[in-house]
C-alpha cells in the first residue's frame, strides 16, 4: 500500500488535534478531533462529557454508563446527536471495512474514520509515539481504545520496529507526531471478533461541506 494521510497533511499538522484524555473518554476526543479536522469547529471535549454523563441519566445513552466506554454504535449515535445540535454538515455510519478500504478512507477530502481496537488480559498491541521505540501500551488488563486513522507510510519505523498505521490519539495534547502500530498488531486488535463493536468497525464520518486543502 502506497503512503497516505488525511486530507494530505504532514504528520505534524495531523497532530495538532490530539487533546489528552483524562478519563475513559477516547471516543470522546477522536469525535472532537475529527469534527475539527472536517469542519474546523473545536468542541471542547471535557463538555460533551460531562453533557452526555448527566444525558444518561435522563434515558439518553451516548455511552454504556455514565464514564464508561463508548461502543462504534454508540459512537455513531453521539456523532449524530453533535452534530445536530451544532448544525453541522456531518453524517456517520458504522462499517466494517477491510485495511485496504480503510486506508483509501484517508484519500478522501470529506471523510475521517475512527476505528476501535481491543485487546484481551496481557495481549495489549503496543502503540508507539512518532518515531520513538517506546510503547505507551504497555497494559496487562484486558481493554478497547478508540483513535483516528490518520496516515499510512510503508516506510515508518519507531525505533525499530516497522509501524506503518499512524493515528490521532488522546495520549496527549497537540502532539508534534502521531500514534503507530505494527501492522499485526493493528489488524489483530481492530479484528478481534466482537458482535458489531469488533471485527474491523469503523465510524465513517463524512462532511458535505468539506473544504479544501
Amino acid at each position: 500500500m502506497k503512503k497516505t494521510s488525511l486530507r494530505a497533511l504532514p504528520e505534524e499538522n495531523l497532530a495538532k488535534y490530539q487533546s489528552l484524555q483524562v478519563g475513559n473518554d477516547c471516543a470522546v476526543h477522536a469525535i472532537s478531533a475529527a469534527i475539527e479536522l472536517l469542519t474546523d469547529v473545536r468542541l471542547d471535549p471535557q463538555e460533551i462529557i460531562d453533557e452526555i454523563n448527566k444525558l444518561w441519566w435522563r434515558g439518553r445513552v451516548f455511552r454504556l454508563a455514565p464514564k464508561s466506554g463508548i461502543t462504534p454504535p454508540l459512537q455513531v449515535r453521539l456523532l449524530r446527536y453533535l452534530a445536530k445540535k451544532h448544525r453541522l454538515p456531518l453524517k456517520a455510519s458504522l462499517f466494517h471495512l477491510s485495511p485496504e478500504v480503510l486506508r483509501a478512507t484517508a484519500e478522501a477530502e470529506n471523510i475521517a474514520s475512527l476505528v476501535t481496537i481491543y485487546w484481551w488480559f496481557k495481549q495489549a498491541p503496543a502503540i508507539y509515539y512518532m518515531n520513538h521505540p517506546v510503547n505507551y501500551n504497555a497494559l496487562k488488563g484486558a481493554g478497547g481504545h478508540t483513535m483516528v486513522f490518520a496516515a499510512y507510510d510503508p516506510d515508518h519505523y519507531s525505533g525499530d520496529v516497522h509501524t506503518p498505521w499512524g493515528f490521532i490519539n488522546s495520549w496527549v495534547t497537540q502532539g508534534t507526531g502521531l500514534f503507530w502500530m505494527e501492522d499485526q498488531a493493528f489488524q489483530k486488535s481492530w479484528g478481534i471478533p466482537l458482535p458489531r463493536w469488533g471485527r474491523f468497525a469503523t465510524v465513517v464520518i463524512s462532511c458535505k461541506d468539506a473544504h479544501q486543502s
